[in-house]
């Protein structure tokens, strides 16, 4: 077995998981606390949920308390509103953090979530095509 570049021990070749100029790794699991489920509500997170900052947020005080990604999804969500998906892609976070992240700041009163229209309450196809065809005869 070959030593490690640092002299802490044995290396496995190929076995380096990132890139050396990323710089430290924070696992999934140390942003959540180790929590898999947003919040103790268990409020269920859309892909397509839209995110906006509430409102009337608590002051700088308390998101002084957050952690740096919850801010920095409070920072893209002041930017502009955004889906859970594009806060996942912008934030470089999976979604499953970002699901966990967003019951945080919900649940403080930092953000509102806006859910998706369910199919059932979508109007009809067959009206959408008789609109549009009534606004092309005009």
């Amino acid at each position: 077995m070959n030593e490690d570049s640092t002299g802490g021990g044995p290396s496995v070749p190929d076995s380096q998981w990132y890139d050396a100029d990323a710089g430290p790794l924070v696992r999934p699991y140390a942003m959540t606390g180790g929590r898999t489920r947003p919040g103790p509500s268990n409020v269920r997170f859309d892909l397509i949920a839209l995110v906006v900052v509430d409102d009337d947020p608590p002051g700088p005080a308390e998101e002084s308390l957050l952690g740096p990604e919850h801010r920095s999804l409070l920072a893209l969500c002041r930017a502009e509103t955004q889906s859970v998906a594009e806060l996942s892609a912008d934030a470089d976070l999976p979604v499953g953090v970002v699901r966990v992240l967003l019951g945080d700041l919900l649940e403080s009163g930092f953000v509102r979530v806006s859910r998706p229209v369910p199919p059932a309450q979508l109007p009809d196809e067959r009206i959408l095509r008789e609109v549009i065809d009534g606004l092309r005869a005009l």
